[in-house]
């Protein structure tokens, strides 16, 4: 039988505040080399949740010069990724009016193939896992493919065939 979700979930969880800025948390992200954070009240109770893709949604959203500017310079194919993240560093408004508030969660007793189906039917590739409210882990496709595999280490990266 299958374990539960709180045997391979990531407890040192990586969280921030609403008013963080969304300079702050792509620092965050790109410093922890993650691709997503839960964003918590003081007493860590779950808000919402704010990934890669949220920060870059407002570049595909052309309500601002600014944003056009950068779409029609990724429409160019010119290189960009220098800017781009100078300017994703230096935006002072607040996470919250980035993150996702409609997030699905676990608790650490849900089975790991129930968390799996949800993954797969909601298209999300991390579930905060909640106790009471509060967020205390996460768990990723990959901790569930490790279980499935029956290893809580991370896969080695296989060889590419060619030029072995």
């Amino acid at each position: 039988m299958m374990g539960s979700v709180g045997d391979i979930m990531t407890r040192a969880v990586v969280s921030v505040s609403p008013a963080d800025t969304i300079a702050t948390v792509a620092h965050l992200l790109a410093h922890n080399r993650i691709s997503s954070v839960p964003v918590c009240d003081a007493e860590g109770r779950l808000l919402g949740i704010v990934s890669e893709g949220d920060l870059l949604r407002p570049f595909g959203e052309a309500r601002s010069l600014r944003r056009e500017w950068w779409l029609d310079r990724l429409a160019e194919g010119t290189d960009l990724a220098a800017e781009f993240l100078d300017y994703l560093y230096n935006d002072q408004r607040p996470i919250r009016e980035l993150m996702t508030t409609a997030v699905h969660s676990v608790s650490e007793d849900t089975a790991a193939t129930i968390a799996a189906d949800l993954m797969l039917r909601h298209h999300v590739k991390r579930l905060p896992v909640l106790r009471e409210a509060k967020v205390v882990g996460i768990v990723s496709r990959a901790d569930l493919v490790r279980m499935f595999l029956g290893t809580r280490q991370p896969v080695e990266k296989p060889r590419n065939r060619i030029g072995q």
